[in-house]
């Protein structure tokens, strides 16, 4: 709702638990829904494989259409609301984890919605984020609604959140959390505001970046199950040839399927394979017990091979192409809705901070801070109104910023490159020490707005 900056057909959303169904919500000319059994039966849309997961789950999916510029570029996955409690997560009437992970396998982006009130993660929330595992790059998390507590709470309510998804998410990164609040209405702690702004802007960034990459991004999940492909073919026809060819069949298979973590590290010498590219098994041995190993396939060396050298040489020539293709094309970037809200104008990222300060200003906005900072030039014996780089470098390291960012202000600060500073390039300098000092980051080249007024390029005028 919020990135959309509009309401979709279907939305609801309240304190209590109100979405109980997935909605896609997909870029259409005209508003309208279109029910789970007609979506997986649309050869247009990439809902088709869902209908394995039966009636209960179908009358609780749907899609949404609507004419918004955003949904050019991104669908989005609404899921239901997370339950607590073991009658609420049976009455769903599907394997609400195992549809979770269909869509996880699928999607560029997984976003965890956090509550600054609400950290506590039930049993079916965690169930949810272990049913991600094998996706963990795509997963961001954002703690909403920290306007409503104060800068001491909302410390205690990060670090909570954190030490909480430590257990869940057993990664050693650490995950992505963006903190802010993202509805639009008025802030109710404006303290932390811009802390907020840059999270936003930041999480912006992020789901912008998503369509450049979409083409990256099937070919690393096409390598990807290339791999497992593999790995599958090596253990399936571990077990076919085990098999005896008359009697004792069965008991062999509960035997092969006792013994399948056994069998996983004999294949993982025999064919130098990654322990993190077998399936895990749990799982493995159940879906093995439903099977006939003897309508198993035999290994066939051939397929192998041409599986290696599409990993080693086609893959490679492929990455080539799309990185061509993506340099000749112009950015795709995500626009509409929230997303050209801190676009431009006064309001945009960063707008009158930092280096951007008194862009629009007539006066150098230097000026108000140089008495002071002439002061300091007075003291450190200027000859012909210049002093050297060795009395400017006492004064600027007492900043105790690094060699290296310093050497960044002095060359933007020596606007003439005579390896001094007259009174205007220093009070520059220590300008862009403050600009350092306060967080912000330094520019490239330096603005025309910060250029000292007597090296400024006189305007040529027409006779």
């Amino acid at each position: 709702r919020y990135l959309l900056e509009q309401d979709f057909p279907g939305m609801r959303i309240g304190p209590e638990p109100t979405t109980d169904s997935f909605i896609a919500v997909m870029y259409g000319d005209s508003e309208g829904n279109v029910p789970g059994n007609a979506l997986v039966v649309d050869p247009k849309k990439p809902f088709r494989k869902l209908s394995r997961f039966g009636n209960a789950f179908l009358n609780r999916f749907m899609c949404s259409q609507l004419p918004n510029q955003v949904l050019k570029s991104i669908s989005i996955i609404d899921s239901p609301g997370i339950l607590s409690g073991e009658k609420q997560r049976i009455s769903r009437g599907y394997d609400f984890c195992q549809v979770l992970q269909w869509f996880a396998e699928r999607v560029d982006r997984i976003i965890l919605l956090f509550d600054a009130h609400k950290l506590d993660i039930s049993d079916e929330f965690s169930e949810a984020i272990k049913s991600f595992r094998g996706q963990d790059d795509k997963i961001r998390v954002v703690l909403n609604k920290a306007d409503q507590v104060d800068t001491q709470q909302l410390m205690r309510v990060y670090g909570a959140l954190m030490w909480s998804l430590g257990k869940v998410i057993n990664t050693p990164e650490v995950l992505r959390v963006y903190i802010g609040s993202f509805w639009a209405h008025p802030l109710r702690n404006t303290e932390n505001r811009r802390l907020f702004e840059a999270e936003a802007q930041d999480l912006f960034k992020d789901i912008q970046s998503l369509p450049q990459k979409a083409a990256v991004r099937k070919l690393n999940d096409l390598i990807k199950r290339a791999r497992l492909a593999k790995v599958h073919a090596y253990i399936i026809s571990y077990l076919k040839k085990e098999m005896p060819s008359v009697f004792g069949k069965e008991n062999k298979k509960k035997e092969l399927i006792s013994r399948l973590p056994e069998i996983y590290i004999q294949l993982q010498r025999e064919y130098h394979i990654s322990a993190g590219d077998f399936p895990e098994v749990k799982k493995m041995q159940e879906l093995l017990e439903t099977c006939d190993f003897t309508k198993f396939h035999s290994l066939k060396p051939k397929l192998i091979e041409a599986v290696d050298n599409m990993l080693a040489n086609k893959i490679a020539s492929l990455m080539s192409l799309i990185t061509q293709e993506e340099s000749n094309m112009p950015t795709e970037m995500v626009h509409g809705g929230a997303f050209d809200g801190t676009m431009a104008g006064p309001f945009g990222h960063g707008y009158g901070e930092g280096v951007k300060e008194g862009a629009d200003e007539d006066e150098w906005v230097v000026a108000k801070d140089k008495p002071a900072y002439d002061e300091i030039f007075y003291t450190l014996s200027p000859i012909n109104g210049k002093i050297s780089g060795i009395s400017a470098k006492k004064e600027m390291v007492t900043s105790k910023l690094p060699n290296s960012v310093l050497g960044k202000i002095w060359k933007l600060a020596d606007c003439d490159g005579d390896g001094m500073l007259d009174d205007e390039e220093f009070a520059l300098a220590k300008h862009l020490i403050k600009i350092k000092l306060d967080g912000y980051e330094l520019p490239g080249t330096l603005p025309s707005h910060l250029v000292p007024p007597s090296h400024r390029k006189p305007l040529q005028t027409a006779e």
